[in-house]
């Protein structure tokens, strides 16, 4: 996926309709999606926007931290996983972390780069703080025709 899309986003709400765009693109699609980013950088703010796409409120979607994968009830259904106390190897495999990205849903990764390598049909999503309440959000698998279209 060679498209490259930049964003930024002076808010939580942006950031939450940021979210909710790329859930509408990857819902019908049924592809996952790779965040990557700090600690506090808005992946789990992010999260919720796309959550809200698959009609889910904000307010239940929380860190996936201690869960690990966090199975939603939509259709199709949501996966949240977070990465964050992985390694990953063969713990990635223990846990089915696999089978969640290659399901009937839709997988959205917190931490990805402990997945190793990317799903080659996944959006990765960069977020970095761009100041106290600003963030740069960089998509790669969307263009613009894409993402205005949504």
């Amino acid at each position: 996926m060679g498209n490259v899309l930049k964003l930024l986003s002076g808010s939580e709400g942006e950031t939450v309709a940021i979210g909710r765009k790329v859930g509408k693109y990857v819902k019908d699609r049924k592809i996952p999606v790779c965040l990557y980013g700090d600690l506090g950088a808005g992946k789990t703010t992010l999260i919720k926007g796309i959550g809200s796409a698959f009609g889910m409120s904000e307010r239940d979607i929380g860190s996936a931290s201690f869960l690990i994968v966090a199975e939603h009830d939509t259709v199709p259904p949501l996966y949240h996983i977070d990465l964050y106390r992985i390694e990953g190897g063969e713990a990635l495999h223990e846990l089915g972390i696999w089978e969640y990205m290659e399901g009937e849903g839709v997988a959205v990764v917190e931490w990805a780069e402990r997945l190793g390598e990317r799903p080659s049909d996944a959006v990765a999503i960069f977020l970095q703080s761009a100041g106290s309440a600003e963030r740069e959000i960089i998509i790669e698998g969307l263009d613009e025709k894409d993402w205005n279209n949504l």
